[in-house]
């Protein structure tokens, strides 16, 4: 099976955009590093790696955690974050797969 060349963008990815991927374009939101309407729809993985840079940097400023983010960066975070776990669940996804090899 081939892989795309290009990404499909976060409204149309696997599990309402419980991706690698849709976390990063969430927390570029989150950060102000991508405008909220950007979906990245066609982008290739050079341009998802950019953003990926840029969003670690911004992570690192607050030692990745979110409880370390100031009040206007952890209510976006909540915003993006909380309501692409309730559209996820409410399309079937539970999270699962992410804890899989915690066994």
């Amino acid at each position: 099976m081939n892989k795309p060349s290009t990404y499909i963008g976060i409204d149309k990815d696997l599990q309402g955009g419980m991706t690698t991927i849709g976390k990063i374009i969430r927390d570029a939101w989150v950060f102000g590093i991508l405008p909220e309407t950007q979906t990245c729809e066609g982008w290739n993985l050079a341009g998802i790696d950019s953003v990926l840079q840029k969003v670690n940097a911004e992570w690192d400023k607050y030692g990745c955690l979110v409880s370390r983010l100031p009040p206007d960066l952890a209510e976006r975070h909540q915003r993006f974050h909380g309501a692409a776990i309730e559209k996820a669940r409410a399309n079937g996804w539970c999270g699962e797969h992410e804890t899989d090899d915690e066994d």
